[in-house]
């Protein structure tokens, strides 16, 4: 009798584990924050630049830049001249500024693995001065 109730406990404390933990995990998994989530929140621009990849209306100054100096490509992932591309994408990114994310899991929204993070630019303050009435 004994050991049927070890061999139980054995079965239900790996079982009562799981569910706390799967429980814990799932409104983590609903909720997303950070620069990888639907929107674009943070502006990224994916490295290399890819022509598949149409440019944002809004481009930060960041990106421009980086597509100035390194041509769209449409070369695969994991071709030399994708990987050239990207270490040139890579280094521009940071001389202007950007911090680089690697993106771990691609979607439809971020399909690049290397992204770059403009730097969050301060709210620009109209130094204008308009007469007043």
């Amino acid at each position: 009798m004994r050991i049927r109730s070890i061999n139980g406990i054995r079965v239900i404390i790996p079982f009562v584990i799981t569910l706390a933990l799967g429980t814990s995990a799932t409104p983590v998994q609903a909720d997303c924050s950070g620069c990888l989530c639907p929107g674009d929140p943070c502006r990224l621009c994916a490295l290399p630049p890819m022509k598949n990849i149409p440019l944002a209306a809004d481009e930060p100054d960041t990106c421009r830049k980086i597509r100035e100096k390194v041509l769209a490509i449409s070369a695969s992932p994991g071709t030399n001249e994708h990987f050239a591309s990207q270490d040139k994408a890579t280094m521009e990114c940071i001389k202007s500024g950007g911090d680089i994310i690697k993106n771990q899991q691609r979607t439809k929204d971020f399909p690049s693995k290397l992204y770059c993070k403009p730097y969050a630019e301060s709210a620009k303050v109209d130094t204008t001065v308009r007469s007043g009435n």
